[in-house]
């Protein structure tokens, strides 16, 4: 959740892509560029900005024909012009209020979110996943605010950024297939009390701390009260298998562990734009 390491993992996955290294300016187009090759994804980036589509767009085609996200999409149904424009109007809402609460929050969504595809299965959430990077899918539930859109596109996002630091670092020193294995399953911090594959649960585990952030940001306690606990179980699960991540993985894991400890919203605003995290080995936050 740093700004600047984000954009640095980002180059390094351009650099691998085109052996080039952009400046900051010219990031997001040389990324959206770097990503739209075939071996990183099936369809290209179109346009600036998040380009955002429904149940009939070319992503969800994509994903319907090829099974991916299925839980999502299974009960889809066709929306009109009134949902749309409700849809579009809620993530232009949310990403004014990610700006809100945070600017870098915000630049790393607009770098690592380049296609939303927004439906109605019922679903209630969203979806992203390593081998389509930049794509979120969306089925927002009736009874979602601006806020829950917002954290649906950062929660989402932070995944995106969790496959590019595994991309270019490499996070866990065993394949993903692996750690399916039983001894290698741990504690989710959401889903509560249930174990899972090693690398979705140190996903879950992170991907919790942005929530929490936002939401305390915001006034409100519900994820920070459901969290806390259940954070802790799973950082203390984690770390039970810490010798099965890489170097880079055991960082990711000790920041993970120390805000679990101590839930500093201070330390989260400090890391998301901290210099002192943005290069090749950003210092814990501490």
């Amino acid at each position: 959740m740093n700004i600047g390491h984000t954009y640095e993992n980002a180059a390094r996955l351009i650099h691998a892509v085109s052996d080039e290294y952009p400046d900051a300016d010219g990031l997001n187009a040389a990324y959206r560029a770097a990503i739209s090759t075939p071996d990183l994804r099936p369809l290209p980036v179109e346009g600036e900005g998040i380009s955002v589509s429904y149940e009939d767009g070319a992503w969800a085609k994509h994903c319907i024909e090829n099974g991916v996200f299925v839980n999502i999409f299974k009960g889809a149904g066709p929306s009109d012009g009134p949902n749309r424009q409700v849809w579009d109007d809620r993530v232009a809402e949310a990403l004014d209020l990610i700006q809100g609460i945070s600017p870098d929050l915000r630049l790393m969504v607009d770098l690592l979110v380049t296609d939303l595809v927004v439906l109605n299965s019922g679903a209630n959430g969203g979806g992203s996943a390593s081998h389509i990077p930049g794509v979120v899918v969306m089925s927002p539930g009736a009874e979602w605010d601006v806020l829950d859109y917002a954290m649906c596109l950062v929660h989402e996002g932070m995944h995106l950024n969790l496959f590019v630091a595994d991309k270019v670092y490499g996070t866990f020193t065993l394949p993903s297939n692996a750690l399916e294995a039983d001894e290698h399953r741990a504690l989710s911090a959401v889903k509560i009390g249930q174990r899972r594959q090693l690398d979705k649960a140190f996903h879950a585990a992170i991907v919790t701390v942005p929530l929490m952030f936002m939401q305390h940001h915001s006034g409100v306690t519900t994820l920070v009260d459901l969290y806390t606990e259940s954070l802790r179980d799973a950082c203390e699960d984690l770390k039970k298998q810490r010798r099965i991540f890489t170097q880079y993985g055991q960082l990711l894991l000790d920041e993970l562990c120390e805000f679990a400890v101590h839930i500093d919203f201070a330390c989260v605003t400090r890391a998301i734009s901290g210099t002192e995290y943005a290069g090749y080995k950003p210092r814990m936050a501490v």
